[in-house]
């Protein structure tokens, strides 16, 4: 690996640092203890397949399901409801996050250079982000998102996505589950991208094999290759 890793704490959140000189990209993404155990999987797969450099942020998210979703749902699992946090999450990134990586770089951070992506309930702030105002990432990879998210597609049919390119991939067996509102997953995404399309931006789908818990890393590592080469 040519990458250097450091855990640094950077305002609110503990992130992951995988950097090399002289940077080409930044690569934010939000992340749980699974996508942790795989990002050193991930890193090794983007570096095989570009000599492009990047600095990868991981930032560590404790209460995945409130800091990640940008309006309050029932539960789905278990007992605790989704909250409203995404917010506050999109926030740290423009305030704290961004400002710190400007001042460790000599490449500022800008727009044309800065791309989020997230897997799951992150891929749904992904999603949810490139349709705010002022956002500082010129594209999101959106692996396995929580598309089926109640209300997510009203929302995306009704606001207008700020990003230029847009990446979003999805097992060929999630939609085999037993939870109802998560069967819906193949055609919600396949909704996601029509919308994305016809709303002007760069979209690419992408199919992986395998149900919802396989390959993380390699697949939110193969949306961020495919926007490192817009």
């Amino acid at each position: 690996m040519r990458h250097k890793c450091e855990t640094i704490e950077i305002g609110t959140h503990t992130c992951i640092l995988h950097s090399e000189e002289n940077a080409k990209f930044f690569l934010i993404q939000p992340v749980d203890s699974h996508d942790t155990e795989e990002l050193e999987q991930q890193i090794t797969y983007i570096e095989k397949n570009t000599q492009l450099p990047f600095v990868h942020l991981a930032i560590r998210i404790s209460k995945w399901n409130a800091e990640l979703t940008p309006w309050t749902a029932p539960p789905v699992f278990g007992k605790i409801p989704f909250g409203d946090g995404a917010s506050n999450t999109l926030l740290y990134i423009k305030e704290q996050l961004l400002p710190e990586i400007n001042s460790r770089y000599p490449l500022n951070t800008h727009k044309s250079n800065t791309l989020l992506g997230g897997y799951s309930l992150a891929g749904l702030f992904a999603l949810w982000a490139a349709y705010q105002p002022d956002i500082p990432f010129k594209g999101i990879a959106s692996a396995s998102p929580s598309a089926w998210y109640t209300g997510w597609l009203d929302y995306a049919e009704t606001h207008q996505p700020q990003v230029e390119h847009a990446y979003l991939s999805l097992g060929d067996k999630e939609e085999k589950t037993k939870t109802k509102l998560m069967k819906t997953i193949s055609k919600d995404i396949l909704r996601q991208e029509q919308l994305l399309k016809e709303k002007g931006v760069n979209c690419k789908m992408e199919w992986n094999e395998g149900n919802h818990f396989q390959d993380n890393g390699v697949r939110i590592a193969k949306g961020f290759l495919w926007l490192m080469q817009q």
